[in-house]
């Protein structure tokens, strides 16, 4: 049986496992060089300005706050060095706000060495792998990692450990009308309501039954039989008018839309068979076209 592969990306793979990078030592000053772990002040520390995740709940940062003031800092989190004492960071955002609002002065950190495309790849590679995102920042990470650290969807899942369906149906979720991105965002519909309705082509519809979703509060399995249903009717009605009636019933449509007063459907198939479709509005309408077949 091959070995699992490391869900990894391949700048941070190779930032964690390179030896020039494995230095725990100080240098003649006093002050850590890349590969240490050290405690460094947390006002020493700039933002991560390629962090993907902008959304940090204030109750579960006050936990971890209130945690870290109890048994302090338990994993490390990463930076890279600028300058004379001054870091910015790579990964463990919600330590290091709660760290700030813990009151901490130092907190211990990894520090390494990485280039801007390396920082955003392991930024997103972190923020991915954590179990509570939303799928729409799964989706943008995703998307970034693509396209800004220019790998492929085969090479994006050997990184994170998921097979390429998978990362196809999340990026998908980008082509989303943004109500529905907003409503899988904040948890009002699933993932599975999401794929459902990446697969009406029309936004209208979609929405349509985005807000039967809410106020029903519908099931994926409705939804999806919902959407299957409305797939098979346009199926057919682009069949059907592909099809190209004989003259003879041509005029037995325009003779049936003329007695019913409303816009008959007539449909023949190569061996003969048909249908007629008279719609209705109302119960009314109805009893009149009853009454006009009685006649």
């Amino acid at each position: 049986m091959n070995p699992k592969k490391k869900a990894l990306g391949r700048g941070l793979s190779a930032i964690l496992e390179s030896p020039e990078t494995d230095i725990t030592s100080t240098d003649i000053s006093g002050n850590y060089v890349a590969g240490a772990i050290a405690n460094i002040p947390v006002s020493a520390i700039e933002a991560n300005p390629f962090q993907p995740r902008t959304d940090f709940e204030v109750e579960a940062l006050e936990e971890l706050a209130q945690s870290i003031r109890e048994q302090g800092i338990i994993q490390p989190i990463t930076v890279r060095k600028m300058g004379f004492d001054t870091y910015q960071l790579i990964s463990g955002e919600r330590r290091l706000r709660a760290s700030h609002i813990a009151g901490l002065q130092n907190i211990p950190a990894y520090i390494r060495v990485a280039n801007d495309k390396q920082m955003l790849e392991m930024a997103l590679v972190e923020n991915i792998q954590r179990e509570n995102l939303n799928p729409m920042e799964i989706a943008i990470s995703y998307k970034r990692l693509i396209e800004e650290c220019e790998i492929t969807q085969e090479e994006l899942g050997n990184q994170v450990g998921k097979n390429r369906s998978t990362i196809t149906n999340f990026l998908r979720l980008l082509k989303l009308p943004p109500e529905i991105q907003i409503a899988l965002r904040d948890n009002k519909i699933s993932m599975g309501h999401a794929r459902a309705l990446i697969n009406v082509d029309d936004v209208e519809k979609q929405l349509t039954i985005l807000k039967n979703i809410l106020e029903k509060d519908l099931p994926v399995r409705k939804v999806e039989e919902w959407v299957r249903k409305l797939n098979d009717i346009e199926s057919q009605a682009k069949k059907d008018k592909n099809i190209v009636l004989p003259d003879e019933l041509s005029k037995v449509k325009e003779v049936l839309k003329f007695r019913f007063q409303v816009k008959v459907n007539l449909t023949v198939t190569d061996k003969g068979k048909g249908k007629i479709v008279i719609p209705f509005s109302s119960a009314k309408e109805l009893d009149r076209i009853i009454s006009l077949m009685n006649s």
